[in-house]
């Protein structure tokens, strides 16, 4: 199988975090969690693919402009602040 470099940026938490699970032995090497993450990632992204389009096909084909244009903005709402009462008394 073919290969290739590429540069991939992370926030400095999140690359602490995979150097830390290499050095506890947790994962063989910054590369090859990065190559996992990949396949993790696009195995979800496939299913919820497959989930999505059988859900379509059970429900009458794909969205409409309209159905679309009402997903995006739920989706993009500004969600509300939460206040929490238990974290008021602490």
């Amino acid at each position: 199988m073919a290969t290739a470099k590429v540069t991939v940026t992370l926030p400095d938490s999140q690359l602490q975090e995979i150097r830390d699970l290499v050095a506890a032995g947790r994962a063989p090497s910054i590369s090859a969690f990065a190559k996992h993450a990949v396949v993790v990632g696009l195995s979800d992204a496939a299913g919820w693919r497959e989930m999505l389009d059988e859900a379509l096909r059970e429900t009458g084909g794909p969205l409409t402009p309209d159905e679309i244009r009402w997903a995006d903005a739920i989706l993009n709402a500004p969600v509300p602040a939460v206040r929490c009462a238990s974290m008021e008394s602490a």
